[in-house]
């Protein structure tokens, strides 16, 4: 992606704002060079520079825009030596200095203007960037994640973003800035010099061409310097997370070597992207000296050559306007490494943003509003790559109103089955029906809309109890019964036995849970995300091993939870624990991704197959 594409992409929602920036912009380089344009003259006339006697041209006989302009330069020059006959010196002093305040005063003021319309650009870009990152991270399937490390998508969503912002959005400015002015001083040096000017564009491409190879090396080390950044990242997460793991085996010691390995080699990696970001300066700085040896050479040459194409000091007028160029070129040059820099994370965060959903959408859904009659799986196969099938064949119905249990050994395709329910994942064969509808011909929201899940690990985020309750619903909307949200959500946590142990928390339902409730036991974790699904109120419910990693009083609180949440609703319940699923109205045995039994729960035991071995060794536990 070059800046062109990088702009279009990026900056064109504000094209307002860059119309202004540009205009103000290109006012303080017009005012500057006009400082430059009327001072010199006065300079060479006050100091002796230049004696030449300068007579009154009038406009009107002009016939062309040069002729126009040589008048206008020798009216100057005459009412300049006018002033200075009549007036004095001193006089012509105190004016050049007011004239040199006012229009510094203006050059300031367009250049602050420009920079004041700067700002809502770069924070809007980030701001945009950000949000687009955060709301196709939430977009894309769980698939996505499963493939990749969540260190390096929390790297991609943090350090690559405020690289971008570092490095790409603090040389807008520059970028915007620095052209015109250039390019309104390379317009004034071919007009007073076309072959000065010639002369310095066949060099510049020289000093370009090492820049800009400098440039596309510190591209590629920038990149891997963000991906061993993710690597930290990385480590880091999976050691906050593995911490008791860690210390329970004394591994101490083998995480602080891997860590001191990744941090060694970032650390020479980024001295590397430093020392070669920090090589602009002097190498622009070098080659603009040289330019202005050779400038120099080649501008005495003109001025002692016999046809005299150039005066000196139109000559040191001409050096003035082209050091002028020099900082903006410096300036430029320096920004495009950082642009060079930034594409490197840029290119990292595309990776999310061009990642394409295998969830689609229907072009044109089905409607789905209600759940009346049955759930059914037919003939369903999946597989999360094309050699390993998890599920085979896979024929279920689901009445509404019953609840139905999966069972069976670890990695049997319990949980895989649950998910093809509300669509985490597409099936590779066969198709999921609520009432004849294919889910794939129903918008995800409408279908998940039915649904509310309740999963082994409760998953609650770092806010109040009231927030966590009131997650999946709408609370802009009417409450339930015609009360208020408050009652509904007290309701729902006494019903989900939650109740009692939020009143006794300093705050109530105001209380912060902590990060991922960890103030909370597992039970009250648990409890808390079943009064959420309770709030909710959904026709369809998914409960996936929801009680596996509870002591026995936790379980009991939870499982009479469970049975109010329960009552009325068609469930599909993922069990470890079979005790909890005795009452199923049909308990599937899955076996390597097959349902190899199906039935009650004594109909299943006098079959003395599957299901009975499975309840055999847990009673044996």
């Amino acid at each position: 992606m070059n800046i062109f594409k990088l702009l279009k992409r990026f900056v064109l929602p504000y094209k307002g704002l860059v119309f202004l920036n540009l205009l103000f912009n290109l006012l303080s380089a017009l005012l500057s060079l006009f400082s430059f344009v009327a001072i010199i003259p006065v300079l060479q006339i006050l100091f002796g520079v230049s004696s030449a006697q300068a007579n009154y041209t009038t406009l009107s006989s002009c016939l062309s825009l040069r002729e126009m302009t040589a008048a206008l330069k020798d009216n100057l020059y005459f009412y300049l030596q006018q002033m200075i006959e009549t007036r004095g010196g001193e006089y012509v002093l105190i004016l050049l200095g007011l004239f040199l305040i006012l229009m510094t005063f203006f050059k300031c003021l367009t250049a602050w203007l420009a920079n004041f319309f700067m700002v809502p650009i770069r924070t809007g870009v980030m701001r945009d960037l950000r949000l687009t990152l955060y709301n196709k991270v939430v977009a894309l399937p769980i698939g996505f994640f499963t493939e990749e490390r969540k260190g390096d998508v929390m790297s991609r969503m943090t350090n690559d973003v405020n690289e971008v912002e570092a490095s790409i959005m603090s040389s807008l400015d520059v970028i915007f800035k620095d052209p015109i002015m250039i390019l309104v001083y390379l317009v004034t040096l071919f007009a007073i010099s076309w072959r000065l000017t010639l002369f310095v564009l066949v060099l510049l491409p020289i000093s370009g061409l090492l820049i800009g190879r400098i440039g596309r090396s510190l591209k590629t080390v920038s990149k891997r310097g963000q991906e061993q950044t993710a690597d930290l990242l990385t480590q880091i997460e999976e050691t906050l997370g593995g911490l008791r793991v860690v210390k329970a085996f004394n591994a101490e010691g083998k995480l602080r070597e891997r860590f001191a390995l990744l941090t060694n080699d970032t650390r020479r990696t980024f001295n590397r992207i430093n020392r070669r970001y920090f090589l602009a300066h002097p190498v622009s700085e070098f080659l603009g000296t040289v330019l202005i040896v050779v400038l120099l050479w080649y501008g005495g040459s003109l001025i002692l050559s016999a046809d005299n194409s150039i005066d000196a000091a139109t000559f040191i007028y001409y050096l003035v306007i082209f050091y002028s160029i020099i900082n903006p070129a410096k300036d430029l040059s320096k920004a495009s490494y950082g642009v060079k820099r930034g594409m490197a994370s840029l290119q990292r965060i595309d990776k999310i943003l061009n990642a394409e959903s295998n969830i689609v959408q229907p072009a044109n859904p089905l409607l789905l509003t209600d759940f009346e009659k049955n759930i059914e799986y037919h003939n369903v196969s999946f597989s999360y790559d094309s050699n390993t099938p998890v599920l085979n064949d896979i024929n279920l119905t689901i009445p509404k109103g019953k609840m139905v249990a999966l069972v069976g050994q670890s990695g049997s395709g319990k949980t895989t089955m649950a998910d093809l329910l509300p669509r985490f994942y597409d099936v590779s064969q066969g198709s999921i029906t609520i009432d004849g509808k294919d889910i794939r011909d129903v918008r995800t929201y409408d279908l998940r809309a039915l649904m509310g899940n309740v999963n082994q690990e409760a998953i609650l985020f770092n806010d109040t109890f009231y927030n966590n309750i009131t997650f999946g619903v709408d609370t802009s909307r009417p409450a339930p019964d015609g009360g208020t949200w408050q009652q509904a959500v007290e309701k729902a946590a006494r019903i989900a036995n939650a109740h009692e142990f939020i009143m006794q928390t300093p705050d109530g339902y105001n209380t912060l849970v902590g990060d991922r409730g960890s103030r909370l036991s597992g039970g009250q974790r648990q409890r808390i995300s079943i009064a959420r699904a309770i709030l909710k109120n959904p026709p369809i419910l998914i409960l996936d091993e929801a009680t596996s990693a509870l002591d026995t009083e936790s379980e009991k609180l939870v499982q009479e939870a469970l049975e109010n949440l329960m009552k009325d609703r068609t469930t599909l319940v993922v069990a470890h624990r079979l005790s909890t699923i005795r009452n199923a109205d049909i308990i599937c045995v899955l076996h390597e991704g097959r349902i190899v039994e199906q039935g009650q729960h004594e109909q299943l035991m006098l079959k003395n197959g599957y299901y009975k071995r499975l309840v055999d060794m847990q009673n044996t536990k």
